[in-house]
């Protein structure tokens, strides 16, 4: 089970058994430092094996810089991470050393923050290297800071996850939502390293559109510094408009008292400073978070190229460490251009939460509904023929709303599609009484922390029941509808034929960069995926998980 190579693979189903595993090449000589991805590239065309490591993160950027693309893994820390969620113990250490410490009743190490990109591809095929680093790829050596030898430990760890995953209460789903889980950390590694297109030359054109030219460092742009002067002419003083605690100052010395500064707070407040400050504060957030001080940082040859999180959010969405490709603003997207020759095809998923309720809850009469296109149109007639009372229904069961229409809708919903109304109601139930949900395929909420649980035993329990209620009633939807977009993604990237790459991913949306001649073909691909992502998560089902796609030179267009 192990040798100088570090690196094991678990072999496909009808090879040697989904789940077993073995080492890559049996000789125990030193390799050179070309013979690791030479190996793996010649194995993955043969046999497209199941590659196991302790974090992708560590170990695919540098094997994409060697040429290498794989079609699977099992991520441990990822795959740790969801079965400590399962277990009631979110928040735990998740690396495969943590894994490995627990199943032995040793110390557990604490999550170190991820190391450097740099160091992890100089020293990716050092068959010396620390497994804390590098995962199963690296020596049979033992670690300096003490330990097995690599590849046991990711042996051993990789057998205790399959032990628990057998466990748990639908293997079969808890397998899908891990595979899923690890092909998305190859998508976000590749991802990265491809980039979004990103016209440097169009960025900078409207930043000075907006901003006026690019200032000296430390300077404000020539727009933002006048509205700065207007900001203090309004007050009569010399007024930072980037400082709350002055402007609450200045409001005051004029009379009007402000909880803060916000800007949904100025809105109401009738005073010459507020038309300025709120420009002002638009175009500053424009220049701090994607400005030409981020261009230098994040693009690189008309690419962005950002760092995704994968799971970073506990629903299961993704979020970012650097670079806010998840915050775009909607004027940016005229930036993002496809290559001369090339198209963008962008797709997004119509209504999926809706969606995800229907097909999770078994409701008759809301599937049907949900076999359609527009699937608040097709439920107009059951709220007085109104499309919009149908919307506010659904996303009020989802959400907890309770203002307005919302629960005398809520009361036809509850007439008309009992099953669903009860599914959510379920989960909020559990949620006030400090119970765990779990998404369809098994992720699980934090349980409730032990501020909460001294808040409901006081006068404020009944409001922090209701809130814990509302996030968990939306958890089971919102994280069930992030599986299913992870399992379309990770369906599309195989699916894709070369040179086409994916490029975006966000929530219900992805990018799809190929030549024009290409871009038909993806998009039926892209049904196709969504169709064999619904059918992985809920079988035959007569909810449609419809995605629209469009093919586009440049982003903004496709909205």
């Amino acid at each position: 089970m192990r040798n100088n190579r570090g690196v094991y693979v678990a072999v496909a189903p009808g090879k040697r058994g989904d789940g077993n595993l073995r080492p890559l090449g049996e000789d125990a000589a030193p390799y050179a430092v070309d013979d690791l991805p030479g190996e793996m590239r010649e194995l993955e065309a043969s046999s497209k094996p199941r590659w196991v490591w302790a974090d992708t993160r560590a170990v695919y950027p540098a094997l994409l810089d060697a040429g290498v693309r794989l079609a699977r893994c099992h991520d441990l820390t990822l795959t740790e991470a969801l079965l400590l969620g399962h277990e009631g113990r979110y928040g735990e250490p998740r690396s495969a050393r943590a894994a490995h410490a627990r199943l032995h009743g040793l110390p557990v190490p604490e999550d170190h923050e991820d190391v450097p990109r740099d160091q992890a591809q100089e020293a990716l095929f050092d068959p010396f290297e620390p497994f804390g680093a590098f995962g199963a790829l690296g020596g049979s050596g033992k670690d300096a800071r003490s330990g097995p030898p690599e590849i046991d430990l990711v042996a051993e760890v990789h057998a205790d996850q399959m032990r628990r995953i057998a466990a748990t209460a639908d293997p079969h789903r808890f397998r899908l939502l891990v595979a899923a889980e690890s092909a998305g950390a190859l998508v976000a590694a590749e991802m990265a390293r491809e980039g979004m297109p990103w016209r440097r030359d169009i960025h900078d054109a409207l930043l000075t559109e907006m901003l006026g030219p690019r200032p000296p460092q430390g300077l404000r742009p020539a727009r933002l510094q006048a509205l700065a002067d207007q900001v203090s002419a309004a007050f009569g003083q010399q007024v930072n408009p980037d400082s709350p605690q002055q402007l609450l100052k200045a409001f005051r010395s004029h009379g009007v008292s402000v909880p803060s500064t916000r800007s949904q707070v100025l809105k109401q407040v009738d005073h010459p400073a507020v038309a300025p400050l709120l420009a002002y504060k638009e175009l500053a957030r424009l220049h701090s978070f994607h400005g030409w001080a981020w261009a230098d940082q994040w693009v690189r040859d008309d690419r962005f190229h950002p760092e995704y999180v994968v799971g970073g959010v506990v629903s299961g969405r993704w979020a970012t460490s650097g670079g806010g490709a998840l915050q775009i603003p909607k004027v940016m997207r005229r930036v993002v251009v496809a290559d001369e020759g090339w198209t963008l095809v962008v797709a997004d998923a119509a209504q999926l939460e809706p969606r995800v309720l229907a097909a999770m809850a078994g409701d008759y009469g809301l599937a049907r509904a949900a076999g359609q296109i527009d699937l608040y149109a097709a439920l107009a007639q059951a709220f007085g023929g109104a499309r919009d009372n149908a919307k506010i229904a659904l996303l009020s069961a989802m959400y907890g709303g309770a203002s307005g229409d919302a629960p005398k809708l809520l009361a036809i919903m509850r007439q008309r599609f009992p099953q669903a109304y009860a599914f959510v109601e379920d989960a909020a139930r559990a949620g006030e009484e400090g119970r765990l949900v779990r998404s369809w395929l098994g992720r699980s909420c934090p349980p409730p922390s032990e501020r909460w649980r001294e808040l409901v035993s006081g006068p404020e329990g009944a409001r922090a029941a209701r809130d814990r209620g509302r996030f968990t009633r939306n958890f089971v939807v919102q994280g069930t509808a992030a599986e299913w977009a992870l399992t379309l993604l990770a369906v599309l990237r195989g699916l894709l034929p070369d040179p086409a790459r994916l490029v975006f991913f966000q929530h219900d949306e992805v990018m799809v960069h190929c030549p024009r001649d290409q871009a038909e073909q993806v998009i039926a691909l892209v049904g196709r995926a969504a169709d064999q992502a619904t059918r992985l998560l809920f079988g035959d089902t007569p909810v449609r998980f419809p995605m629209e796609a469009v093919a586009v030179t440049c982003y903004a267009d496709a909205k």
